[in-house]
């Protein structure tokens, strides 16, 4: 380890360790410190709790497998006065550590990686979870400048509070843990140790709310790529190389971001376009602010660089899984896809339990018949479950739902009336029209010939 200094002494060895490389060593002594006669309280960014360090001078006593060690604490102030228009260089904490030389070896290959090991466990496990969104490549350059934003990730959805089937429930979650605990197993296989899901589905099924779940299951952050804001594939490639393990990389309607979808079938009919609207699409073509191509992305899910990194998923949302181009969704790309649909009888017990705290009532026999006889999204479910005011009773709810599921039924029967109805008319107005000219051809005197 090149930070460590060692200090030699007549019967002891010792070691400084600088902060640097060993900020999670603090973590690591939380319960070490409450030994120390002297703490020192601060509140990081990235953590609500309060986080008890050693004072300056201070020292307590650690054990590892019969060895004792002593802990020391120590701050630096730099000397040097400059004016400067950046903030001035901050105290630097080191550790000294100070143990029988007998155990040098030991406490080198075990003692410290064991302290940064459980240090950075920790540190995960209390950090605060980010949400990403990507930089126009214009401010990536400058002081304190990046190539992401982000925000404190605090929202409140689990897979426990998620409405869909128990059993696909399960299964996502299973998948979702052994991928995370499977670093080994992706190396021993030679893949890169990464995992792409689609979730697809009508409007409204939660699909974000899905990859919440995912991220507070797995206490990932969230990276959110709104590919129009990125030039080029370079730029996507940059993007790739700035995000960091432990998260989710989501593109949010990969069939609307960009005219991605039918770039190869494009190819194909380029001899039966009409000229004067090639030349209007070419010009469309030269303003678009984004040149993202399709073997970009398919590089970016799956390339080279994507190894770069690990432990990362990424996430695709659509609305129409059909026009996705088959490439872009294929098994080593799209590992997982995961289809959310319109609420099922199931998903409705989940949303009554969270909702209305009830698992059973005479209605539920109606809501059963209606889901099977209607389609309404789960979030149309939850809106009619929701109390409304303080002293709104659990049966008016379900009233309210039972009521829009009846009023929702008749409108798919009208629709389906009015779409038959539209048939049979295109059909009459069809053959009137070839009578038409049948009998044209009659009068004319020329001979039909019937194919």
């Amino acid at each position: 380890m090149s930070e460590i200094r060692r200090v030699v002494n007549s019967a002891v060895q010792s070691f400084v360790l600088d902060q640097l490389s060993l900020l999670t060593v603090l973590d690591q002594l939380s319960l070490l410190n409450r030994k120390a006669k002297r703490l020192e309280a601060n509140v990081t960014r990235d953590n609500d709790n309060i986080v008890l360090t050693l004072a300056d001078q201070e020292q307590v006593t650690d054990e590892y497998k019969g060895i004792k060690i002593w802990w020391a604490s120590k701050l630096t102030t730099p000397n040097k006065q400059s004016i400067t228009f950046y903030p001035r260089e901050d105290e630097k904490r080191h550790f000294r550590l100070t143990f029988h030389k007998t155990y040098r070896d030991i406490i080198i290959d075990n003692y410290l990686k064991h302290v940064l090991d459980e240090g950075k466990s920790i540190t995960i496990k209390e950090r605060q979870r980010k949400l990403f969104i990507n930089n126009k490549s214009e401010n990536w350059y400058g002081y304190r400048r990046s190539m992401w934003s982000h925000v404190v990730f605090k929202h409140p959805a689990t897979f426990d509070t998620l409405a869909m089937d128990p059993v696909k429930k399960q299964e996502i979650i299973d998948d979702l843990m052994t991928f995370s605990k499977a670093k080994d197993y992706y190396a021993k296989v030679g893949k890169a140790w990464k995992r792409g899901y689609l979730l697809y589905g009508p409007p409204g099924t939660g699909k974000s709310t899905m990859i919440a779940a995912m991220a507070n299951l797995l206490k990932y952050d969230i990276y959110d790529l709104e590919l129009t804001a990125v030039k080029d594939n370079l730029e996507l490639r940059k993007l790739l190389l700035d995000t960091s393990g432990k998260s989710i990389v989501v593109i949010e309607d990969i069939d609307c971001s960009l005219d991605l979808t039918g770039q190869r079938e494009k190819k194909k009919k380029d001899e039966e376009n009409d000229p004067i609207k090639d030349e209007i699409t070419k010009k469309m073509e030269e303003k678009k602010l984004s040149e993202v191509t399709l073997s970009g992305l398919l590089n970016f899910i799956d390339g080279l660089w994507s190894s770069c990194g690990s432990e990362r998923i990424i996430v695709f949302t659509t609305n129409y899984k059909d026009k996705l181009d088959p490439a872009l969704i294929r098994r080593g790309r799209m590992d997982k896809h995961i289809e959310l649909s319109y609420c099922g009888f199931e998903a409705f017990k989940a949303f009554a339990k969270k909702y209305l705290n009830i698992d059973s009532h005479d209605l539920f026999v109606d809501v059963r018949k209606l889901l099977e006889e209607t389609k309404m999204t789960p979030a149309d479910v939850a809106e009619n479950l929701m109390p409304k005011s303080d002293g709104e009773d659990k049966e008016s709810c379900l009233m309210r739902l039972v009521k829009a599921l009846e009023e929702a039924k008749e409108e798919e029967k009208r629709k389906a009336e009015e779409e038959e109805k539209r048939k049979v008319e295109e059909e009459e107005k069809k053959e009137k029209e070839n009578g038409k000219v049948i009998k044209e051809v009659l009068e004319n005197g020329e001979n039909v010939v019937a194919e």
